[in-house]
């Protein structure tokens, strides 16, 4: 089991920054890779970065490339999300997810309880 624990989030005004952080405990080592999700009011949760803890390659939306970065620090186990530039459009509830591979293919397993980003206009 991974649990995560969300952090960081608030209101912000279009933009501004906001880092959001990502604690991670129990099988942490078990984990393939760890990213982040937001899910805005009426609409389906979907991807926005992620990190391959063996490596440290990153991947992101197109919507965030330029403004998001995705980072880790492997002694803190703690993964963070720096969030520059914001928009109205990126307040959402953003989810950290830990992935394991599952029969060859990294499955986004463990999920944390989210953190509310609101960014006013």
């Amino acid at each position: 089991q991974v649990q995560l624990v969300e952090s960081g989030g608030g209101l912000v005004q279009a933009g501004g920054s906001l880092r959001l952080s990502c604690a991670a405990s129990g099988r942490t080592f078990s984990s393939h890779s760890m990213g982040w999700f937001r899910q805005a009011p009426g609409k389906a949760r979907e991807f926005v970065a992620s990190i391959i803890l063996s490596g440290g390659s990153t991947f992101y939306a197109d919507s965030v490339k330029g403004r998001f970065a995705i980072s880790r620090d492997s002694a803190q186990n703690t993964v963070y999300l720096q969030m520059n530039s914001l928009k109205p459009d990126d307040t959402a509830d953003y989810y950290c997810a830990a992935s394991q591979v599952v029969l060859g293919s990294a499955v986004w397993r463990y999920w944390g309880q989210g953190t509310q980003v609101t960014v006013s206009s």
